[in-house]
């Protein structure tokens, strides 16, 4: 297998991703309970990553110098619009994650072109930079998202599951200019170390996996990645990863991952941009795209 080649010879890269999906999720969870309106419990869970945790997660990246990307629903940040500043003020990126954390394979083109954009506009008068970057919500896109995508002019995407390194998202037979970052759900913190009882999340489990098991599985994938030379993203949530006792287990990654200099640490911005000028994109047909997840 050939080896990617990284920026200054560097081995592998790394890109520490979150989202800060706010109270959205538990809005969107609780939306037909009963009395849903007063769930207001669970909207606090949510919560919590932009009113403590992110500052919790800026001091720790700042620490180490590293630099990140936050993927925000637009509702999120036009709700805390100081929080989205501190982020961008501190160098990280900012990156679309739909308006209310919507299922993009539920929603029409139109509709889904209106929510991306309604995001880019609320971005754009919060830190004055339209983001360059889209993680869907929820998981998933529909068919024509990353169309919609690339007729906009993103650089990249990070939502698709199917490789371990960047790729060009295929449209009617060829490779675009939208890059894929992927990321894996083993590697999602939310799905290890959510806890909820009322709504369920995950459905029917109450209870969190162990730090210390979390901590080595994320630095044995990393160790993983680094010998094979590939690209590693770390997908999480403020919420979840910035809790204090999580957080400990953030610094413990952030430790292992510094302590390579030879591991390139960077936002998806930059390796998207990275990876146009290093490996030009191609014509592939549709078929051999199919297995990765792409259109």
């Amino acid at each position: 297998m050939e080896k990617v080649k990284w920026p200054e010879g560097k081995k592998s890269a790394v890109m520490f991703s979150f989202d800060l999906d706010g109270d959205v999720i538990w809005r969107n969870m609780s939306s037909d309970e009963p009395n849903a309106e007063k769930l207001i419990r669970a909207r606090s869970i949510g919560q919590y990553g932009p009113n403590r945790c992110v500052d919790m997660i800026l001091d720790l990246m700042d620490k180490y110098g590293v630099k990140a990307t936050f993927y925000v629903p637009g509702f999120v940040a036009e709700h805390n619009p100081d929080v989205i500043r501190r982020i961008a003020d501190a160098g990280h990126e900012i990156g679309n994650h739909g308006y209310t954390h919507e299922r993009f394979v539920e929603k029409t083109v139109e509709e889904q072109r209106e929510i991306i954009e309604k995001t880019q506009r609320i971005i754009k008068e919060i830190t004055g930079k339209e983001p360059a970057g889209f993680r869907t919500p929820s998981g998933d896109w529909h068919v024509r998202t990353p169309y919609i995508l690339s007729e906009m002019g993103f650089s990249y995407s990070s939502s698709m599951r199917g490789d371990d390194k960047p790729y060009y998202t295929v449209l009617d037979g060829e490779e675009s200019d939208l890059v894929e970052i992927p990321s894996k759900w083993e590697l999602d913190d939310y799905v290890a170390q959510a806890y909820s009882v009322y709504p369920a999340e995950p459905s029917g489990l109450d209870r969190i996996s162990c730090y210390r098991n979390v901590q080595d599985n994320d630095i044995r994938e990393f160790r993983g990645y680094y010998d094979m030379g590939l690209c590693i993203s770390f997908l999480m949530h403020p919420q979840i990863s910035g809790a204090p006792g999580r957080n400990l287990v953030l610094e413990e990654v952030l430790k292992e991952v510094t302590s390579h200099k030879d591991v390139w640490v960077a936002t998806g911005s930059e390796i998207a941009e990275y990876w146009k000028k290093a490996y030009p994109r191609k014509n592939r047909t549709n078929d051999e795209n199919v297995e990765r997840g792409e259109v």
